[in-house]
């Protein structure tokens, strides 16, 4: 069951390998990978963070915010990026008792309509990744499109437990 600390883990620095589809919906699509770093602060008392990712190599910055619900005990993820100025329609989710973390929301992608899967796991204190899928058929299947591999930047490793 989801708490609102589910995301301590993810508090710091990080650098990010990123991996990602060329077209998110082509199963035939390449890849790009590119890196990137993320620093991510608590709010709320840990039932809400942001993270900041800086990805000069694409031009780019984004943002998450994640709120926890304490009544359904679960956690939104708001995900922006300056390009657009707006919050991307959020995953909603939890962790369960792998460690896991899973969030599905329904957003559109080049006019289509998706169902969204966000995907947390392999979490330590030293790495997280984080994996994205659209399914165009209401979640009977999924095509990954995105994921980021984490890794706490040397400096910040000796400030965490």
């Amino acid at each position: 069951m989801s708490t609102a600390r589910d995301f301590d883990f993810f508090l710091g620095d990080w650098d990010v390998a990123h991996r990602r589809r060329l077209d998110f919906l082509d199963p035939a699509s390449g890849w790009e990978e590119f890196g990137a770093t993320s620093h991510c602060w608590s709010l709320f008392g840990g039932a809400a963070n942001i993270d900041e990712l800086h990805v000069p190599v694409q031009g780019w910055t984004a943002l998450t915010l994640r709120l926890f619900e304490p009544e359904t005990r679960q956690w939104s993820l708001n995900w922006a990026t300056e390009r657009t100025g707006r919050l991307f329609p959020p995953t909603i989710g939890a962790f369960g008792p792998d460690g896991r973390g899973v969030f599905h929301g329904d957003d559109t992608h080049d006019g289509k309509d998706v169902r969204v899967r966000f995907v947390w796991s392999g979490i330590s204190a030293t790495t997280a990744h984080w994996e994205q899928a659209f399914s165009l058929d209401g979640g009977n299947t999924w095509l990954t499109n995105w994921s980021m591999a984490f890794t706490r930047r040397a400096a910040d490793r000796s400030e965490r437990p």
